[in-house]
């Protein structure tokens, strides 16, 4: 940055955060050191350009991709900015600090650093993974004139109102939230592919794609420049409607705009339905059915494919996940292979009528809860499903009354979600426009001649072209196949004319059962495949606890990572099972020698005002502290380490407070109601094994630890009264 002519500083301050988590509080906070630089523009007056990303890793991981793939991008932008003469603006370089612990350097830079005044506008820069397209998948609230800056600058983007819908409506966070709490405009920019690398020890230069670096930067730099060169910043404006169509081509236009859409394609699917029905090829009754039958695909698949992620084996959450991470392309050709296959299966009963069909679904819940314990979402979708296809399956369907059905269908979803959630609501209303065009130009298809061929062909293509790289970020972005039923859904609007045969016994009816004993094939590799090796190693996660309060210690270890290993580090095969507020699963434990660990200093003093202060700070060499608060009178916490606040400790229910960063620890005051107790655990984690106890044993290169293995976690208690 100095190089650069940044001229940077650092930026220190104990940050503090408060949130509110399934009727939980949890406090977070630590001291954090933020690295900004100037790059000074023409006018130093005018709003500046931000570029942000974060250099804090969490424990255990490099931290390559998440975030100093970021870090460098933003360096190289700065440079190349810096390489065209000085920018019309000041541009900013903000490196904030404390980004995994609670996003502590940006809520420290963006409330009360005097610099934040300055800024305009923000570009962040994150990353989920290793490899894989960058996608700009959030903007600040107002996005119509930032899009038209993207627009009108990015090089290759990716991008839709779809991606800022969805995220804004999922729990993850990054230093954008702020960004965007503080209502300022921008773009927000990460990779979420191969997400093995995500928060592990693999995360290293050398796993990550050097070809997602480059689009990262080129994607940033030139929207970057264009801000920086340009004479005036997006202010905010209304929300714009947008997607890629194919390439750099984006289409936005207003919500309301929808709606004109959505009117186009239903005048299409008319005009298709008509002249069907004056050929006397169309009868309502297979409009009906037709539309079950799509209701049964969509029922039905989501059915099959949350079975089929039960019956992977995996877990869900973090750890467990990683079995499908490490063979994440075999994962998804399984479900590739059971979902089209799927649609095909339905298509293809249409035409011949039989109700078995409804056994599929049911037949794969049945499964599920028979491997994996009690499936209750895939037992009642493919209950659902099983009664639909009663319905839409009790005779043979003609095909253009059937596609009819099917677009209807698709017709009155997409009608709702435009009224609903409107940024959303193309991913329905271009294929069906596209779909609409098909049903028009060929009659709704009675199929047969070759210009019908040709143009139904063109739509499919055209259709699961633009819906594949939905289907592929739905996949990626989410760990619940159940949600890929939707763009598969979609994709029957398209492909139907095509996926339905003719009517009776055709060998193309037994594409669709084909493509699904597939994908069990494939399924069955990925759950019984171990998946591990250099690259992709098992997880491995031990701890050596020290119970201060009882004097005893522990070798634990995580049950998902179970292994021979494993077993060699607790020192038994037999472990017991040790559950402990400090950690949020059960784990496997051994008995271990108790170890001479400093405990935290946390004392409780009472102030002039009548307030009380209380310090905590952590034991030597720990990084990182968690303590939990319980009183038995109402106490209100008035600030934390400078910070104020005015959080509430409910009587008799723990509250949660995590610090990192800072050898001194937390100092909270607090303002009791009256007369009562505190009680304070704690659990500090020194990220190193205990020099006193016999080292662990040297991991096989199939096995890497994972987070804050290795290390030694003191827990205990105080008790004060006033």
């Amino acid at each position: 940055m100095a190089e650069l002519g940044l001229e940077p500083q650092v930026h220190r301050d104990q940050a503090f955060a408060v949130e509110q988590i399934a009727g939980r509080t949890i406090m977070a906070g630590g001291l954090v050191e933020n690295l900004l630089g100037v790059l000074p523009g023409r006018d130093r007056t005018a709003p500046a350009l931000a570029l942000v990303a974060h250099y804090d890793s969490v424990a255990g991981s490099p931290g390559a991709a998440d975030d100093a793939a970021g870090v460098a991008a933003i360096l190289e932008t700065v440079r190349a900015i810096r390489a065209r003469g000085a920018p019309a603006r000041d541009v900013m370089v903000l490196i904030t600090d404390g980004e995994e612990a609670g996003l502590l350097g940006a809520r420290s830079f963006f409330q009360r650093d005097p610099m934040r005044g300055r800024i305009g506008f923000v570009m962040n820069l994150e990353a989920r993974g290793s490899a894989g397209r960058v996608l700009m998948f959030q903007t600040g609230a107002g996005n119509g004139e930032t899009l038209e800056l993207l627009r009108r600058s990015a090089q290759r983007p990716s991008s839709s109102s779809l991606m800022v819908f969805i995220y804004e409506h999922m729990p993850n966070d990054t230093d954008f939230n702020v960004v965007r709490a503080a209502g300022l405009p921008g773009l927000n920019y990460a990779f979420i592919g191969r997400q093995f690398d995500y928060h592990s020890a693999t995360s290293i230069p050398a796993t990550l794609n050097r070809g997602t670096l480059q689009d990262l930067g080129d994607q940033v730099l030139s929207t970057a420049a264009a801000a920086a060169f340009a004479p005036t910043l997006p202010a905010p404006a209304p929300d714009a409607v947008y997607g890629q169509v194919f390439g750099d081509i984006i289409w936005a236009y207003p919500p309301t705009v929808g709606w004109l859409v959505l009117a186009l394609a239903a005048g299409l699917i008319g005009i298709g339905a008509w002249q069907a029905r004056r050929a006397g090829a169309l009868l309502w009754i297979d409009v009906a059915r037709g539309a079950g039958a799509a209701l049964f695909a969509l029922v039905g698949s989501a059915a099959v494919l949350n079975a089929a992620r039960r019956l992977t084996g995996a877990g869900f959450g973090l750890t467990d996940q990683r079995w499908l991470l490490a063979q994440t392309h075999r994962w998804e050709v399984a479900l590739l292979l059971l979902s089209l296959g799927f649609l095909l299966l339905a298509a293809a009963t249409s035409a011949r009528g039989r109700r078995a069909i409804g056994l599929v679904p049911l037949a794969a819940a049945l499964a599920s809860s028979a491997v994996g314990g009690l499936d209750t979402l895939s037992l009642a979708l493919g209950a659902a499903a099983g009664l639909i296809a009663v319905l839409a399956f009790w005779r043979p369907t003609h095909r253009p009354g059937a596609w009819t059905g099917v677009l209807l269908a698709a017709l009155a979803v997409a009608a709702l979600v435009q009224a609903l959630a409107p940024a959303a609501a193309y991913i329905f209303a271009w294929p069906l426009l596209l779909a609409g065009a098909g049903a028009a130009l060929t009659a709704v298809s009675a199929r047969g001649s070759r210009f019908c061929l040709i143009a139904l062909a063109g739509v499919a293509a055209v259709g699961l072209g633009w819906l594949g790289p939905l289907a592929h970020l739905t996949y990626l972005g989410l760990d619940q196949p159940v949600l890929l039923a939707l763009p598969l859904w979609i994709a029957a609007a398209v492909v139907w004319p095509l996926a339905q045969p003719e009517e009776g016994a055709p060998p193309s009816r037994l594409v669709g059962p084909i493509l699904i004993v597939a994908g069990v094939a494939v399924l069955l590799f990925v759950r019984l495949d171990p998946p591990w090796d250099a690259r992709t190693p098992q997880p491995s996660y031990v701890l050596y606890h020290m119970d201060q309060d009882a004097g005893r210690a522990w070798r634990l270890s995580d049950p998902a990572g179970r292994s021979a290993w494993a077993d060699t580090a607790l020192g038994t095969d037999t472990p017991q099972t040790r559950s402990h507020w400090a950690f949020p699963a059960a784990l496997e434990a051994a008995p271990a020698p108790p170890i001479d660990q400093a405990a935290p200093a946390i004392a409780l003093e009472r102030l002039a005002s009548g307030n009380l202060r209380l310090r905590a700070a952590p034991p030597p060499g720990a990084r990182m502290m968690t303590i939990r608060l319980r009183t038995n009178t109402p106490v209100t916490v008035l600030a934390a380490s400078g910070w104020a606040t005015d959080t509430p400790l409910k009587p008799g229910a723990w509250t949660r407070l995590r610090w990192e960063g800072d050898p001194h620890g937390p100092v909270l005051v607090l303002k009791p109601a009256g007369p009562g107790g505190l009680e304070v655990r704690y659990a500090a984690t020194i990220e190193r094994w205990p020099a006193q106890a016999p080292p662990l044993p040297p991991r096989p290169d199939d096995l890497a630890p994972f987070m804050a293995s290795d290390s030694t976690v003191v827990t205990g208690s105080r008790r004060f009264t006033w």
